[in-house]
């Protein structure tokens, strides 16, 4: 959603500059804030009139003493009634950093686990192809029967058996 991202963008270049002595760091505890955020129950608890946003912050933070930076985030976007948008600002913020650190993101969908040393492998062979560096990470997905499927920002490289077969069927159709 455009509007979402729009919104997150301020949030995610202000702590981007703020946290530019420990991106490592700060994208973790971001991306651990965002995966809570996607809670409906606790946005359900956040969007509550008689929450307010330090018992949102006591619920989110679990128990743990979360950093300065986390705390003063989370505390205005909960106080802005924001807590919707946490994902975006993770991902913007994880763009900011790979800008920064040359890199990219990339997801390979396999039908099946892969091993470190298999996955070592398919991320060299992806360096190589798409020229340049890469933090890859892997989801299965059985419905593509056999070998993978690797998203690299808005690229998309389909080696799978799934896509095989919808090729062959096209070409018989045709």
């Amino acid at each position: 959603m455009a509007e979402l991202a729009t919104i997150a963008r301020p949030y995610a270049e202000a702590l981007f500059k703020a946290q530019a002595a420990d991106l490592d760091n700060t994208a973790v505890w971001l991306d651990e804030l965002a995966a809570l955020a996607d809670n409906a129950e606790l946005r359900q608890f956040a969007e509550h009139p008689n929450a307010d946003a330090a018992q949102v912050l006591k619920v989110m933070a679990g128990g743990k003493e979360l950093p300065a930076a986390a705390r003063n985030l989370l505390g205005l976007i909960i106080e802005n009634g924001r807590l919707a948008v946490l994902s975006d600002i993770a991902r913007q913020f994880q763009a900011l950093k790979n800008a920064v650190s040359g890199s990219t993101d990339a997801v390979v969908y396999s039908a099946f686990p892969m091993d470190e040393k298999a996955l070592a492998e398919v991320a060299v062979a992806l360096e190589k192809r798409f020229g340049r560096k890469l933090g890859v990470t892997v989801e299965v997905d059985a419905s593509l029967i056999g070998g993978i499927r690797a998203v690299v920002g808005d690229e998309v490289l389909d080696t799978s058996v799934k896509a095989r077969l919808e090729q062959m069927k096209m070409a018989l159709i045709a």
